[in-house]
């Protein structure tokens, strides 16, 4: 079976970046790497959560990032999903946002998916974070998805 990626709100809007630091163009550079070259090689998932956030605004790329994620599977919310996201704000382990970093890595580990693609390294592919994730999903009877960045796949290091 191939493995599932969740993708969460930060790989489509790195894809499309309107930034022109260096730092954002260099993450630019490897999440267009990473999909030109992985999309098809993995199953993609991302949540209604995404969606949501990528339609705020008026974006001059708002339309380009939706249309990135318009063929990967799509999950829906759920009142467990939303059980589950409000133990990981309660444990303090994600910001209080229950439509943020929450409820990707909750979606990601109800569905069981393999990996949660982000560049989110302060809240969710924090290595600092890893162990009590783990321990929090553990107590909850799930998995932890790999917290992984586009670099990981790469080669380069964060």
């Amino acid at each position: 079976m191939l493995q599932q990626i969740y993708i969460d709100t930060s790989i489509p809007s790195a894809y499309y970046t309107l930034r022109t630091d260096n730092e954002s163009l260099t993450r630019q550079k490897a999440t267009q790497e990473w999909w030109n070259k992985y999309q098809n090689v993995y199953t993609l998932a991302t949540s209604t959560i995404v969606v949501l956030e990528l339609s705020r605004g008026e974006h001059a790329v708002k339309e380009s990032r939706l249309n990135l994620l318009k063929d990967i599977k799509l999950i829906e919310s759920s009142s467990e999903i939303l059980g589950i996201v409000q133990i990981y704000i309660d444990r303090l382990i994600m910001p209080q946002d229950p439509f943020g970093d929450a409820h990707h890595l909750a979606v990601a580990s109800f569905h069981k998916l393999d990996v949660l693609l982000t560049w989110n390294c302060q809240h969710i592919a924090n290595p600092n974070k890893f162990d009590t994730i783990t321990q929090i999903n553990k107590e909850l009877g799930l998995q932890t998805p790999k917290l992984l960045t586009p670099f990981t796949y790469l080669g380069g290091f964060e």
